[in-house]
């Protein structure tokens, strides 16, 4: 999945001389938290957060008019002064993994989506990551049910799962197989649609497969001991 098709498009942008308290007002105004600093051409030049703006903003502990004094020059300040310029971005072509990979990097909250010109075109926020793997997954969907199946020894074809569930007029969305590490067993992950679960269930261990529960991996663990 690309993030042009899950990004947030044509999002709220700086100028780079746009004062701290114009900005912290617009963020509350927009109910967001990052906000990208552009040139007149819209190019990033870098990123703003509420966070920079808290840490701009006078502490509760001053006295009044010390607070007044940096209140003042907090008011006179451009986001230019206080922006990340050490910042990451992605392109529209860039991946779900892409994005992953450097939001667990560089512990951000969102990225900005840039074209080869260096323009802001986007911003892909953790928001936006949760909301794509919800569609990816089928998170949501009327009758869902995501089943974990445990790999065992000797058990049939994965095909042999999806002729059964075929079969039985079983509509399934999404199939996953993961490998085992470890003395734990691989694990195959599958979305069906069904309001009857154990009819499910049913099937599934029918077919030669073990629909993993609590305790399974427990069991298995101390058969291999």
């Amino acid at each position: 999945m690309f993030i042009v098709d899950s990004m947030t498009p044509d999002p709220v942008t700086a100028a780079a001389e746009m004062s701290i308290a114009e900005a912290a007002a617009l963020l509350e105004k927009e109910h967001f938290r990052h906000l990208p600093v552009v040139d007149q051409e819209h190019r990033l030049l870098g990123m703003v957060t509420d966070r920079d703006l808290r840490s701009a903003s006078p502490s509760s502990v001053l006295d009044a008019d010390s607070r007044e004094q940096v209140l003042a020059r907090v008011g006179s300040t451009r986001v230019a002064e206080i922006m990340s310029t050490d910042f990451v971005s992605l392109s529209p072509e860039s991946t779900l993994d892409d994005a992953l990979l450097l939001f667990k990097t560089r512990s951000i909250g969102a990225l900005p989506v840039l074209d080869r010109q260096g323009r802001v075109v986007g911003i892909f926020s953790l928001n936006d990551m949760m909301a794509a793997y919800r569609r990816l997954f089928g998170l949501g969907e009327k009758g869902s049910v995501l089943i974990a199946i445990e790999e065992q020894p000797g058990q049939p074809p994965l095909g042999e799962l999806v002729h059964a569930l075929e079969n039985e007029h079983i509509q399934f969305t999404r199939l996953l197989r993961t490998p085992g590490q470890d003395s734990e067993p691989g694990m195959i992950y599958l979305r069906v649609n069904t309001m009857n679960i154990r009819r499910v269930h049913r099937v599934i261990e029918a077919a030669g497969f073990h629909v993993h529960g609590p305790g399974s991996i427990a069991d298995h663990l101390s058969e291999t001991r």
